[in-house]
């Protein structure tokens, strides 16, 4: 299985296949139809990046796959998946089109690989915070309301806090004139300090500049930051990092790996990460982001989408 670091490097993001192939997403649609007010359920494309590798589905077919394969009415783009198409209004009015064809809501879309919005060059960071700008653009012909990016860098804490604050806060003052939000996600090094980088935020001090907190990425000494199979040696706690994105949040991130006989999380404890998001009145929508192995795809999504749905109703 290809991680996201080697995704970026290697895959052919324009060569997906014609049509959803019924063998690779094999889901029943039984009991999946959200019946629901609350919680509000989103599915982030990640969740489906093996069949898009693979060619099974292709990324246009993402809004008709989420709904007729899953019941699910939102969705969280990938940006990896349209580098070739980034720059064309045609291709993202037609996906505007092809998700109210589905009655499915378009949120966000996930932007990796543009660059280091912390770099401690000037130049290098203002290229950095402009390559983003095409995704802002295409965020709101979707009709999303944000980008979840990237706060990487180099240096020390004080450096990187110094260039995050400029490279941030000009991206979210052109987020601002858009109307789209920039939200940050805990992703692994000093992105999944909770209390860091709260400090940038509450110094940038602009409303459009938020979090999607994500419940499995809180390992501080690897980038990209998941803790999937307990291998990190330096954790940040996940629920106390939760806690701390929620006040800015306009997005949660259900990370998901494997499950239990009993259909719960087997690494973390979605009771506890849930009753954070509720306690905190959070009123946004919760991303299924499957990233196990151990089940298919299509049965990893189902199997989060319950836990969800189960564990919410559950809740003191």
């Amino acid at each position: 299985m290809k991680t996201r670091r080697e995704f970026l490097a290697n895959a052919a993001l324009g060569a997906a296949a014609i049509s959803l192939n019924p063998l690779t997403l094999n889901a029943t649609n039984t009991g999946l139809i959200e019946t629901m007010k609350n919680p509000k359920i989103s599915l982030a494309q990640w969740s489906l990046h093996r069949a898009l590798q693979n060619g099974s589905i292709k990324a246009a077919d993402f809004a008709a796959v989420t709904r007729n394969e899953f019941g699910i009415g939102a969705i969280e783009y990938v940006n990896q998946f349209y580098v070739s198409q980034a720059n064309s209004q045609k291709f993202w009015g037609q996906m505007k089109q092809a998700a109210e064809d589905h009655d499915v809501q378009s949120l966000l879309i996930m932007v990796d690989g543009e660059g280091n919005l912390g770099d401690p060059k000037s130049k290098a960071r203002k290229n950095a915070v402009e390559n983003h700008y095409k995704w802002i653009h295409a965020a709101k012909i979707l009709g999303c309301h944000s980008i979840r990016v990237n706060a990487f860098g180099k240096g020390s804490k004080a450096e990187l806090r110094t260039a995050l604050v400029d490279g941030l806060g000009q991206l979210a003052a052109y987020g601002a004139e858009q109307d789209i939000h920039v939200l940050i996600e805990n992703h692994g090094l000093h992105t999944s300090d909770g209390k860091y980088m709260v400090g940038i935020i509450e110094e940038v001090n602009n409303p459009y500049l938020g979090t999607l907190p994500d419940f499995g990425n809180w390992c501080l000494n690897a980038e990209w930051g998941s803790t999937k199979g307990n291998s990190c040696t330096e954790v940040y706690d996940h629920y106390q990092g939760v806690a701390d994105f929620l006040p800015f949040a306009k997005g949660v991130s259900a990370k998901s790996y494997d499950f239990d006989a009993s259909g719960n999380e087997s690494l973390l404890d979605y009771k506890k990460l849930l009753k954070l998001v509720k306690d905190s009145g959070f009123e946004g929508y919760i991303g299924i982001e499957y990233e196990g192995e151990e089940l298919s795809e299509a049965d990893g999504i189902i199997a989060t989408k319950k836990l969800i749905e189960n564990t919410w109703l559950n809740l003191d």
